[in-house]
């Protein structure tokens, strides 16, 4: 179980730092086709840390909105509250806020900065579906997405891959219109104009890889999330029982969206399938996922 975890750890900080080589690189070449030499890497540089500087404050208070998720009612769902809190006493973490979404689909996320300003949203469908052994694996598993800082690695993640397609975007605008206006002497024009080729193959393909290593970075996550969750409560079964339910409910959530989908124990959206297709998935295959539970 704890070489599993730290397998995961190291593959998530690989794809971070492939992420942010790739966010810099758009910004180098775009530097060159332009003749601004390194202020192009600058400019990409300064422009992710702004975004996941707003994202980091606000993004919590936002996925919530979206969910349109409410504060839980002590009297209406008191064993949520009381797992919440015994589970994060466990496992030495502040008591996050408890929300609940009215939808039949069972579901659960986490979502916060950090641990002091953390969340658990949960759907009825959820607390009317699992057992107590169940519920408490899935809280688990939420917690250790918060304990491992989860939430902000998806939001670095996602926010990344936006100023990747942004970039990409401005940098193809700025080459069509760049090219059409000016004449540069034969040396520099033709280093530039090579630059500039790269810069318009990077644009199309730089959007397509900053989505596969986001969807990768996601998958890692849930993998440790499960392991660290199934290390917490001391009994794997639960979760993968959990799991296989959730799996099998044929409710939708009606609240989900591309944006939040990652956020989810289960993906509320499409699943892309097996083969080349399953890099495009948020979540990796449900069936691996309680495969791994029940082998620890």
């Amino acid at each position: 179980m704890y070489d599993q975890i730290a397998a995961n750890k190291r593959r998530t900080a690989l794809l971070i730092v492939v992420f942010f080589a790739l966010v810099l690189a758009i910004g180098y070449v775009f530097g060159r086709a332009f003749d601004i030499g390194y202020g192009g890497v600058l400019i990409a540089f300064v422009v992710a840390v702004a975004m996941t500087w707003g994202s980091y404050w606000y993004s919590d208070r936002i996925v919530l909105a979206l969910s349109r998720a409410r504060p839980v009612d002590r009297d209406i769902e008191p064993y949520l509250v009381n797992t919440i809190e015994g589970l994060s006493i466990a496992a030495g973490l502040p008591v996050p806020r408890a929300y609940v979404i009215d939808d039949p689909a069972p579901n659960a996320f986490a979502t916060g900065r950090d641990p002091e300003h953390a969340a658990i949203a949960v759907t009825t469908g959820l607390l009317q579906k699992l057992d107590r052994l169940e519920l408490e694996g899935v809280v688990a598993h939420e917690l250790s997405h918060i304990k491992n800082r989860d939430t902000l690695i998806q939001t670095l993640a996602a926010v990344l891959a936006g100023t990747v397609v942004l970039a990409s975007d401005w940098m193809l605008r700025s080459l069509w219109w760049r090219g059409g206006r000016r004449r540069d002497s034969e040396g520099a024009g033709q280093l530039q104009a090579l630059f500039a080729l790269i810069g318009i193959a990077l644009a199309i393909l730089a959007p397509l890889f900053a989505t596969l290593i986001q969807m990768a970075i996601s998958r890692q996550r849930e993998y440790l999330a499960d392991a660290n969750g199934a290390l917490l409560t001391r009994y794997p079964a639960g979760l993968a029982s959990a799991l296989r339910k959730i799996a099998a409910d044929t409710n939708r959530l009606a609240v989900a969206n591309k944006a939040t989908e990652p956020l989810y124990i289960y993906n509320p959206l499409k699943d892309y399938g097996g083969g080349l297709n399953a890099l495009f998935n948020t979540h990796p295959p449900i069936e691996e996922r309680i495969k791994r539970l029940e082998a620890m």
